[in-house]
């Protein structure tokens, strides 16, 4: 039977990001697997505004490292017994196909369908579609519609997202 060893779940304080972050916590047990989380701060995003505020990559970094501790809070009381945080920064198209998966060993890479740059998404493509086409490993797409209407995040909440602002 195919064991899944070392999964990698991709967020971006998305609620459906969390809704993945969910089906990888259940695989993780199923599996017995390491889980590794990680968060990408595209800084092409900032880059530009940076001139105009110097806190931007710092506050980019602080929400980063408060999701990927809720994260890691929540994978740990549901069962996984190994996690590991990763913040990363340039392009999420790139770095977690390639270099993330090469980092972590991940034979599995779970991320939401859509996230939080819709913009982008529309422009150039999503963040999963690049995964998808650029990993070298396994790849779930946890699709948003199969959200159902009464879950609630616990991590990315809107109390969260408008205090990480």
């Amino acid at each position: 039977m195919l064991k899944y060893q070392n999964i990698l779940i991709a967020v971006d304080g998305s609620r459906e990001a969390e809704w993945a972050f969910h089906k990888a916590i259940d695989i993780a047990k199923r599996n017995d697997s390491k889980l590794s989380i990680i968060n990408v701060i595209d800084t092409r995003s900032f880059a530009s505004v940076e001139a105009y505020d110097r806190t931007i990559s710092q506050r980019a970094n602080d929400f980063a490292q408060k999701l990927l501790d809720g994260y890691e809070d929540l994978a740990l009381k549901n069962g996984v017994l190994e996690v590991d945080k990763i913040i990363d920064y340039g392009s999420p198209k790139s770095i977690i196909p390639k270099k993330a998966v090469k980092k972590t060993g991940a034979d599995l890479i779970a991320c939401g369908a859509t996230g939080l740059n819709a913009v982008e998404r529309f422009i150039i493509g999503s963040v999963s579609e690049a995964i998808v086409r650029h990993a070298p490993c396994d790849v779930l797409v946890v699709r948003t519609e199969t959200l159902p209407d009464d879950f609630e995040p616990v991590v990315a909440t809107e109390e969260f997202m408008n205090e990480n602002k």
